[in-house]
């Protein structure tokens, strides 16, 4: 399990950011940032809730509890045969509201029923 330093420097990075760009949004000098990404200081919870508001995923991946934060993604590129992930994006767009809710529904139910468990 990746620790939480490790995790806020892959953020900043993936977000092409500099410390101090995210040190400034803390409020917090580019020292103090660059302390809690090498481990010299512990990062108070506030920090965290802030963190996870900034790059909007939840306190817990930060914290390493929940994976799910895929990294920098370039939607334009292939994901799978041949079709991007902005091809699905406008796909879902055009579908109605209903069959985007059965959509998501769906999509839940692949994730949490994985019948290969039992």
């Amino acid at each position: 399990m990746k620790e939480l330093r490790t995790i806020i420097r892959d953020l900043r990075e993936d977000h092409d950011l500099k410390q101090k760009t995210v040190a400034s949004y803390l409020s917090v000098s580019q020292q103090t940032y660059s302390n809690y990404e090498t481990g010299h200081r512990q990062i108070p919870t506030w920090v965290v809730a802030s963190l996870a508001r900034f790059y909007r995923v939840s306190s817990d991946y930060l914290l390493g509890t929940l994976p799910g934060y895929p990294g920098k993604i370039d939607l334009q590129k292939s994901y799978l045969d041949n079709i991007s992930l902005m091809d699905v994006l406008i796909d879902i767009q055009k579908l109605k509201k209903a069959d985007r809710q059965n959509l998501i529904k769906y999509i839940d139910f692949l994730l949490h029923n994985d019948t290969t468990k039992q």
